[in-house]
């Protein structure tokens, strides 16, 4: 029991880590419809930087800020000067952000090296918790808290503000927002540092969770991919459920099926595509 246990919650906070990076994915998509094939080499970047500043100035969380507003910061610089270039042209996006990704990768080599790193929990996390006689790791919780409450953030500023109703209705047709006098060009570059500053965040808070190496990126970017073609493009709702559903399938496979665990993954994502071309909570792009 307690190994179904550990294994369910470890599950749980990689499902939130990778919601916190396909979240980002589907805003951006969604709104500027780019496939950002550097997602995940921004995600390790950012972890990089949260570990550097964690580790000059002793504060973890001042290092997730830090981390955060960079990769925002970059999202910013990198749609002005490249994305927004290549507007109207999918394929050559997809290209720059692929070439991107691996510029980032070398970075990330050249500065920090290419051995593993393991960044410790903050404090007061770093230990145990003991529930029902049962011992588990305290900071998984700290990693599921915090998706959870990432999820409810957007989903209100999607649902309750001016700013998501501009972001909503760019999404369902960017043309026509034009034609009523939106800022169609700002509300992408914002969305894309959105997005970018999502999975920033989701590097430098799953740094403890997951261990750093250059490597990752192409493994995150492959998770985000098949977490929103399970979940829908454009719905946060459907990164959210099939975050969790990839972390389960993930989690519980590389325990009990470790040989078929990757497989798995994939099995899912094929089955929802077979049933649901559009996702789990997605519908067609331009649909109302």
């Amino acid at each position: 029991m307690q190994l179904i246990l550990f294994q369910l919650l470890n599950s749980l906070a990689f499902g939130m880590l990778l919601f916190l990076l396909s979240a980002g994915f589907s805003l951006i998509f969604g709104v500027a419809r780019v496939a950002n094939l550097a997602h995940g080499a921004f995600y390790v970047l950012s972890a990089y930087i949260g570990y550097t500043v964690a580790q000059a100035s002793g504060n973890f969380w001042l290092g997730v800020l830090i981390a955060t507003l960079a990769g925002a910061l970059l999202g910013v610089i990198v749609e002005r000067t490249l994305i927004s270039r290549l507007r109207g042209h999918e394929l050559r996006q997809v290209l720059l952000t692929l070439g991107l990704a691996f510029v980032i990768a070398d970075a990330v080599r050249f500065f920090w090296g290419a051995d593993i790193k393991s960044v410790s929990p903050p404090a007061p996390f770093e230990g145990p918790i003991t529930l029902g006689g049962l011992i588990f790791p305290s900071y998984p919780f700290v990693l599921t808290v915090l998706g959870i409450a990432v999820f409810g953030l957007i989903r209100l500023v999607l649902r309750r503000t001016l700013a998501g109703a501009q972001i909503r209705a760019v999404t369902a047709d960017p043309q026509m927002s034009a034609t009523l006098g939106l800022p169609v060009a700002r509300i992408s570059m914002l969305t894309f540092a959105a997005g970018i500053g999502l999975a920033a965040f989701g590097g430098a808070v799953g740094s403890p969770q997951l261990a750093l190496t250059p490597t990752l990126d192409s493994t995150m970017t492959l998770y985000a991919l098949i977490v929103v073609v399970i979940g829908g493009l454009g719905s946060i709702e459907g990164a959210f459920l099939a975050a969790i559903l990839v972390g389960l399938v993930n989690g519980f496979g590389a325990v009990y099926f470790p040989a078929f665990a990757q497989i798995a993954v994939f099995a899912l994502m094929i089955l929802v595509i077979a049933v649901r071309p559009q996702g789990l909570l997605g519908r067609r792009l331009g649909a109302a």
